[in-house]
């Protein structure tokens, strides 16, 4: 049931695990729900909900913990109910029964210790949230920073490889449990750490891979070159890591001086032997993280919590260095990139109609103090606050920046992709369709000191169909230029000068109709007649769907042949607007209902892995699968190419031809960001099994049902050469 793009929007269920529930009004007889509805509302949430959110609500965003606190308590059950009637289910938002959604928020709030009562809860229950919560029905809270950590009950040992997890992997809490222990559950030192540079996040050592997408520069590039194209056939599993169970898993693992650094669901993470497996130091934050994305810094390793929150861990022995609130921020599901010295976030969870709108926000590395934001909603008065049509500021919402940005350290220029306005169609939103509404859908480059806009470039104005192109933003020296390349959901590769923003070209890397033309001179796109004067009720086809025609799978920048490697999806949709009230503290993540069906000339291959040359934008090959891939791509200059898929397999690919040169068959859909690291001069490969997420998962589950996963099985798996044939 989760939205697909952010964690933070569920900060409208945070203060849940509140005991008492007053009334604006009367006080009814017990808690606002009766237990039969619960009984009801846990049917329906298994069914709908738990594939993203856990059998035991820990799942990313969670709905039950610590990570649940903090929100709304002042606002009503109402509010809630509405929330989620109009943003989920992700695949279908809205397309529930009113008691499927009010019996679910019934067994969440009796699952977080609220007593059933005698009133039935329905869409209209105003129900104020508020008030302490029982220690019985209370998450153990986080230990004050500096102070001791609790003791573990069983403390895991530090064996070696899967025999080593035991305690460690522990899965999330269930009714009637023990909550799980938090702070630092295994001590431990990293022996060989030492502090991670500015240089050395521009260009990293061979054979580290210090932060999300190998550097700076996001190329999902590793200089490696012991695995190549005539040996990858050989390679062989190492040692796996058993990973906790429970919440959608989109691990982003990192690795240095011989170290995997792991962040795992529920909160915890991990510093691994890189040659062995065996465990180092245990974090457990009591609070989900930002799965995709860590960085190191300094003596740090930076993380993002659901809960708004920026942490620092010492990465040497894994003890919180600090943790700090964003003022005024919502979380996300994407994690900081590190330029200067700053550490810098994005957010979601901006569908809301509030004056305070998103922004992407630096900080101080040492300190965490916020040193400068950008709003990426323009208002009234502002630049680009004209684009908005007569839309007043309060109700312009959306422009969430979830997936990590890239940095210049010459230009000392940041990049980011926004996501579309909320909701998600123009007519939702009392809006026209050729309303650009400012900065969404966009590439913004900002200056790293001050978070200025340099310049900006607007890739779907008035975006209607949940095709937002908030995606990586790979930069690229070639041809004696300066270049920035994006995809987003519409499958259009986008080539910017990243000095001026200024277009030099696209590429579509499947078929697609929501576009009718493109400007030869700024490459502006123009939608179908009929989507642009579309209206509520009114049934419109698109291809690619909002699955993504490319989603948060992130391309790789093959640097010895100069491709661009891109994982794409291949799906269509109908999609038909809803009418949305505008109210304050209103708004909707989608606002649309909508059907998927399989994309015209495809032959049912769902999957897509194409390569594009950097220079002339010619795709160069295509590889095409019925399953889906979820991974980001790795590629290295040995010339292999890495990427996961739904079903369960994990691929080397020829960078040069698209030929599958070995496969292997993991425990279940191969999801996350892999990575490659070397140790004593061994190379290593490294990838991630994951459940839970949002369209990419979930659409192919509806096209493609024969697809079966298993419901448990997140695991690191890393793999070498044999010895001998290094």
């Amino acid at each position: 049931m989760m939205l697909r793009k952010s964690s933070s929007h569920l900060l409208a269920f945070a203060s849940l695990v509140a005991s008492g529930v007053l009334l604006t009004g009367q006080q009814p007889a017990g808690g606002p729900y009766t237990a039969e509805q619960a009984t009801q509302g846990k049917a329906a949430y298994e069914a709908n909900c738990a594939s993203c959110h856990g059998s035991d609500l820990m799942g990313a965003p969670p709905l039950a913990g610590e990570g649940f606190i903090g929100g709304w308590r002042t606002r009503s059950t109402r509010d809630m109910y509405n929330l989620i009637r109009t943003s989920m289910p992700a695949d279908n938002p809205g397309g529930l029964s009113e008691n499927n959604y009010a019996n679910i928020v019934a067994y969440i709030l009796q699952y977080n210790g609220v007593a059933a009562g005698t009133t039935t809860l329905t869409p209209t229950t105003d129900v104020r949230i508020g008030g302490p919560s029982p220690a019985a029905a209370a998450p153990a809270a986080a230990p004050a920073r500096g102070a001791a950590p609790p003791a573990p009950a069983a403390q895991p040992p530090a064996g070696r490889g899967a025999g080593a997890q035991g305690a460690a992997a522990g899965g999330g809490r269930g009714r009637g449990q023990e909550p799980p222990p938090t702070g630092l559950t295994v001590k431990g030192e990293v022996k060989n750490f030492a502090r991670v540079t500015d240089d050395m996040l521009r260009n990293p050592a061979q054979g580290d891979w210090p932060m999300l997408r190998h550097d700076q520069y996001a190329s999902s590039y590793s200089p490696l070159t012991q695995i190549t194209r005539d040996n990858a056939q050989d390679l062989q599993l190492q040692w796996i890591w058993p990973m906790n169970e429970g919440g959608t898993n989109q691990p982003s693992p990192l690795a240095y001086n011989g170290t995997v650094f792991l962040n795992n669901t529920g909160g915890i993470v991990q510093a691994l032997d890189g040659k062995t497996g065996d465990l180092i130091w245990e974090q457990r934050l009591g609070v989900n993280i930002a799965m995709r994305g860590m960085t190191l810094y300094n003596d740090k390793l930076y993380l993002a919590l659901s809960n708004a929150h920026l942490v620092a861990i010492n990465a040497r022995t894994g003890e919180v260095a600090w943790d700090v609130a964003m003022p005024d921020g919502r979380g996300s599901s994407s994690g900081p990139l590190v330029a200067k010295g700053k550490v810098i976030q994005g957010m979601g969870g901006c569908q809301q109609y509030v004056e305070q709108k998103c922004f992407i926000s630096a900080y101080d590395a040492e300190t965490g103090k916020q040193l400068w934001r950008f709003n990426t909603v323009a208002k009234d008065g502002e630049p680009g606050g004209n684009t908005w049509g007569s839309l007043s500021s309060l109700f312009r919402a959306g422009g969430e920046t979830w997936i990590t940005g890239s940095y210049d350290p010459d230009l000392n220029l940041t990049f980011w992709g926004t996501a579309q306005a909320k909701p998600w169609m123009p007519v939702s939103r009392g809006m026209y369709t050729l309303d650009k509404a400012l900065y969404t859908s966009s590439t913004l480059a900002l200056d790293v000191d001050t978070g200025k806009l340099a310049w900006y470039y607007s890739h779907a104005p008035g975006e209607a169909l949940d095709l937002d192109i908030v995606f990586e933003r790979v930069l690229v020296d070639s041809g004696g230029q300066n270049l920035v390349f994006t995809m987003g959901k519409d499958a259009v590769l986008w080539k910017l000068d990243r000095k001026t923003g200024k277009y030099l070209g696209h590429k579509e890397g499947t078929f697609q109709n929501v576009w009718e033309s493109f400007d030869p001179k700024t490459g502006e796109p123009r939608y179908r007649a009929d989507i642009i004067d579309h209206e509520v009720g009114q049934w419109i086809d698109g291809c690619p769907s909002t699955e993504g025609g490319h989603n948060w799978q992130a391309m790789s920048h093959n640097k010895a042949t100069n491709q661009l490697i891109v994982p794409i999806s291949q799906s269509c949709i109908a999609i038909r607007a809803q009418k949305i009230e505008q109210v304050a503290g209103g708004g909707s993540g989608g606002g649309a209902d909508r059907r998927f069906y399989e994309m015209p000339g495809t032959d049912g291959n769902i999957g897509k892995l194409a390569a594009f040359d950097v220079n002339s934008l010619k795709e160069t090959w295509a590889l095409q699968q019925r399953a889906p891939f979820l991974t980001s791509v790795l590629s290295t200059a040995g010339g292999v190419a890495f990427v996961g898929d739904l079903d369960r397999e994990f691929k080397a690919v020829d960078v040069r031809t698209g030929k599958v040169l070995w496969r292997t068959r993991l425990s279940t859909s191969v999801q996350g960001f892999p990575i490659s690291f070397s140790v004593d001069g061994r190379q290593y490969i490294a990838v991630t099994t994951g459940l839970g997420g949002g369209s990419p998962r979930l659409v192919p589950s509806t096209i493609a049902p024969e697809i079966r996963v298993p419901t448990t099985g997140q695991a690191l798996y890393v793999f070498a050469l044999p010895e001998q044939r290094r």
